[in-house]
């Protein structure tokens, strides 16, 4: 009974685990002295964040120790290491120049975030299984888009786009609350041939960050997936368009010949 409650501690000290990389983050960026290097350390522990906050489902799972409970501060834990931390990461490290709307950017990726969060768990109410896609881009993905970008920016450099950076944070905030939806590859069953490239992709990823910068490779791999939703949304869109075109298109054939049955009767009375 006590390795039991045990259990279902774990998971949640994952959480919690998640929880207090985002406060530090949080911690590092409130400093008083803006040194980039503290922006940097930042990031890094975000990106642990990011760690934990991916093993704390699996290991409820594979402890058959789910709960609503663990759900719940699961999302808590996201708003303020996915949604607060990089917001305020953002702001002090790119968009504080901006004055009231790098504030604003700032707050709006966090909102949206939070925002992205509470339609997550409304959709994972009603579809208690595993879901095939993500509604808008998972929180954790925006955030490490993020930090790879802080990462890559470096310890010691100080000069960062303000305005660029302020198109990027609309472009995250925007996906997140979006209806573009991205595979949770939960239902993905692969065949051969597609498990061969997979682990090729994989491979090449691996190697691709050993040769160049990590971080590198982890904004790769995002923006990867953030185009990979983009063109199966702008794919599926054009398919219903093709649907809707075919339908109208019988529709009106059908209505022709309506029309000319309509028409021979009348001459078949008149005869």
């Amino acid at each position: 009974m006590k390795l039991r409650k045990a259990l279902f501690v774990l998971p949640n000290l994952f959480t919690a685990s998640s929880i207090f990389c985002g406060f530090y983050a949080v911690t590092l960026c409130a400093a008083g002295d803006s040194r980039p290097d503290r922006y940097y350390q930042a990031a890094v522990a975000i990106l642990f964040a990011i760690f934990f906050d991916g093993f704390d489902g699996r290991v409820a799972r594979l402890t058959k120790t789910q709960s609503e409970f663990g759900v719940q501060f699961d999302s808590l834990a996201d708003v303020i290491s996915f949604g607060v931390a990089p917001a305020l990461l953002l702001y002090k490290w790119a968009l504080q120049p901006l004055g009231f709307w790098g504030l604003f950017l700032a707050f709006l990726f966090s909102a949206c975030g939070a925002m992205r969060l509470a339609r997550f768990n409304l959709l994972a109410n009603r579809h208690p299984t595993a879901m095939a896609f993500f509604m808008g881009l998972p929180i954790p993905l925006a955030a490490g888009m993020v930090i790879a970008l802080v990462i890559v920016n470096g310890r010691h450099s100080q000069t960062v786009p303000a305005w660029p950076m302020a198109a990027v944070v609309l472009g995250l905030s925007y996906l997140m609350v979006s209806n573009i939806r991205y595979r949770t590859f939960k239902e993905t069953h692969l065949g051969r041939r597609k498990g061969v490239v997979l682990v090729a992709l994989a491979g090449v990823a691996v190697v691709g960050a050993l040769m160049v910068q990590p971080a590198i490779a982890l904004f790769a791999c995002i923006t990867g997936y953030i185009l990979l939703g983009l063109a199966e949304g702008g794919f599926r869109l054009n398919r219903r368009r093709r649907e809707r075109r075919r339908d109208r298109v019988i529709a009106a054939l059908a209505a022709t010949d309506v029309d000319d049955d309509d028409e021979t009767d009348d001459i078949e009375t008149f005869a």
